[in-house]
């Protein structure tokens, strides 16, 4: 990124976000807000207390950028987010997977949309608040890679950015941590500084029940009862459907064993959930589809990798071997828990991001 060259910064109203702008308007960058108007809520109801895209948030980040004094621009993208992310979301707990929206939405709307509004714009590159870092290989060619704050690192999600806009991102935030970033916040006195940070997917909100509670009110008729086995096969319950349940649940499965009983497979085929015991989740193996590589990166061959199964894991040590020209198998040295089908396994070279690609399959042997 050239000093005092134009760049459009993702402004979600929140601290991360607030503070990267902040830190690259005091570099002289000619700054640009852009937020995009991704999701409405309703007032009451499943889904209403989600925390992004809430009018009082589009609000913040047009006060961080009046305080500051740089523009800001809102862009309706609801279309985009409803069809390329919350509908395939409901359609994939109905099958019983679990997938994972935000890697989904970083790839095919967030990014790519701010790759056309900074051509649209003229700006030279893309801030956002991620916490993740880029650098350049022997080759010159750019990659992605974990954050300074391992607790905080978003690589993960942003494994399969575009090619071209990998060139073009920056990452103010890398190199800190969120508690630096919060008392940067407070120093600076930014808009929503004091906010609180939620863990939950920013469209369907808090509470206990909400993902089910949001997938059954949009999927309506689509939602199948099915019966739930133990690992001998007996039927033990039954239950009202596969999109309450996900791969090492224990809690909330609606059946007592007199011993610990974790969820090891959901069969969308007939709509069955099978229970087993802690052993019964470890995988040696698992498949990939939809596999994206890194900008360089290539896999002709096996390769040795870190790989994280989704994003609160720190990895294990697995060979990455290719099974076809979107497909992958990891081998895991040691057996891992709960590999499930839906989430996405990213590979990493130390803190360098490969690739990654849907799971698809697990095995125990």
């Amino acid at each position: 990124m050239s000093k005092n060259g134009r760049v459009i910064v993702a402004m979600s109203g929140g601290v991360d976000s607030g503070v990267a702008a902040a830190r690259l308007h005091d570099d002289g960058h000619e700054v640009v807000g852009v937020t995009l108007h991704l999701w409405d809520y309703p007032e009451k109801g499943p889904g209403s207390h989600g925390r992004c895209c809430a009018p009082e948030d589009q609000y913040d980040a047009r006060r961080t950028a009046d305080a500051l004094g740089f523009a800001h621009y809102t862009f309706d993208r609801r279309e985009l987010f409803e069809r390329a992310i919350v509908e395939p979301f409901v359609d994939a707990y109905l099958q019983g997977e679990t997938p994972s929206p935000c890697t989904a939405c970083n790839r095919t709307v967030k990014l790519r949309e701010l790759l056309g509004i900074a051509k649209h714009l003229g700006a030279d590159s893309i801030a956002t608040g991620h916490y993740a870092q880029t650098g350049r290989d022997e080759m010159g060619r750019p990659f992605i890679a974990e954050g300074r704050d391992k607790q905080k690192d978003q690589s993960y999600f942003l494994y399969a950015t575009p090619h071209e806009l990998v060139e073009r991102l920056v990452f103010p935030l890398g190199a800190s941590t969120k508690t630096e970033v919060r008392e940067e916040a407070v120093a600076r006195k930014l808009p929503g500084a004091t906010k609180g940070e939620s863990q939950e997917l920013c469209f369907v909100g808090s509470g206990a029940h909400a993902y089910t509670d949001f997938v059954r009110t949009r999927a309506g008729d689509r939602i199948r009862p099915g019966r739930i086995l133990d690992n001998q096969g007996i039927v033990v319950g039954e239950h009202d459907g596969l999109h309450a349940f996900t791969i090492g649940q224990r809690k909330g499965i609606g059946v007592a064993l007199g011993k610990p009983a974790f969820v090891t497979r959901i069969d969308p085929n007939d709509a069955s959930v099978h229970l087993g015991s802690a052993d019964d989740l470890m995988s040696f193996d698992a498949d990939l589809d939809d596999v994206v590589l890194a900008p360089g990166i290539t896999l002709d061959v096996p390769r040795s990798a870190r790989v994280r199964i989704r994003y609160r894991n720190a990895g294990h040590d697995a060979l990455v071997q290719p099974t076809g020209r979107s497909t992958a198998r990891v081998r895991f040295e040691e057996p891992a828990r709960a590999v499930t089908v839906g989430q996405i396994a990213v590979f990493y070279d130390g803190e360098r991001v490969l690739g990654g690609g849907r799971i698809c399959n697990a095995r125990d042997s």
